[in-house]
C-alpha cells in the first residue's frame, strides 16, 4: 500500500534538512550556544517554518535536550563532540533531525557508529516491520563500533501537533512489540555511548504545556492559556 506524505511534511522535513546543513557549519570553538539556537529559530522562521521544540545544543556528555537559557555562557570548546537537534512544523507536521561534530577530528568512531546504524534503520523502515527488529541492526552496528547504544533513549513515531507519537522506535534488541504501519512518520535516533545508560540532570529549560485536570490560579492559569495559544502542545522555553 503506498501512502503519499502530506505536502507540510514534505516541507517541514525539506526545511530542517536546510537549516541542519546551515546551522552546523555555525558550531565552532568559542561560539556561544544560545547564538547557535538563535540562529537555527530564526532560519526555521525564515525558510517557512516554526520550531516544534527548542533548537537543542548538546556538548559531550549531555546526551539530549539541553538548550540555552536566558543569560547562557556556554560556549563551544577546541574539543569533543556536539550535537545539534532541531525540530520544525508546518502546520503541525513535523520534522525532527539531528548532527553531531565531532570538533577535532579525534572522536570519529562515535559518528560512524551513528550514521552507519542510522542508514541501517532508514533501509529497514517499511510497513509491517517490526519496531524491536529495527532497534536489534541498530545495536548491532553500534557495538561493531566498540560502543555502546543508549538503551533509556528512543527514536518516536511523529504525530501532527505531537512530537511523541505513541511508537518507540528502540536503540536496542525488543521482542514483540508495535510494527510500523503505512503512512506513519519517525524520528530515528541512535545514540552511541561508551557507557551505555544516562542519568537525570538538574538542567530543565524546556517544557510543555500538555493541559491539565484543573485550572490554575489568577495570573498562573492566564499564562498556562497563553503559552497554550502561542504554542499548543509544542515543547517551548524561557
Amino acid at each position: 500500500m503506498n501512502v503519499s506524505p502530506h505536502p507540510d511534511q514534505v516541507k517541514a522535513g525539506k526545511i530542517a534538512a536546510r537549516v541542519l546543513s546551515e546551522i552546523t557549519k555555525e558550531v565552532k570553538e568559542k561560539v556561544s550556544v544560545i547564538k547557535i539556537c538563535t540562529i537555527a529559530e530564526k532560519k526555521i522562521l525564515e525558510y517557512g517554518g516554526k520550531p516544534a521544540f527548542p533548537c537543542n545544543v548538546c556538548i559531550d556528555e549531555f546526551a539530549a535536550h539541553y538548550t540555552a537559557p536566558i543569560g547562557d555562557k556556554t560556549k563551544i570548546q577546541s574539543s569533543g563532540l556536539v550535537k545539534v537537534d532541531i525540530g520544525v512544523h508546518v502546520n503541525g507536521y513535523i520534522a525532527d533531525t539531528a548532527r553531531t561534530v565531532d570538533l577535532d577530528g579525534t572522536l570519529e568512531g562515535f559518528l560512524a557508529a551513528t550514521d552507519d546504524a542510522l542508514e541501517e534503520a532508514i533501509g529497514m523502515i517499511r510497513p509491517g516491520v517490526a519496531l524491536g527488529d529495527i532497534g536489534h541492526e541498530i545495536e548491532k552496528v553500534i557495538k561493531a563500533y566498540g560502543l555502546k547504544p543508549l538503551k533509556d533513549i528512543t527514536g518516536h513515531q511523529l504525530g501532527r501537533y505531537r512530537l511523541h507519537g505513541k511508537k518507540k522506535v528502540p536503540n536496542v534488541k525488543q521482542r514483540g512489540g508495535e510494527k510500523v504501519e503505512a503512512g506513519e512518520y519517525y524520528a530515528i535516533e541512535p545514540y552511541a555511548s561508551q557507557s551505555g545508560s544516562i542519568t537525570e540532570s538538574d538542567f530543565v529549560y524546556i517544557f510543555a504545556n500538555t493541559g491539565l485536570v484543573k485550572t490554575l490560579d489568577g495570573v498562573n492559569e492566564k499564562l498556562r492559556l497563553h503559552l497554550r495559544e502561542r504554542y499548543g502542545p509544542m515543547p517551548f522555553a524561557r
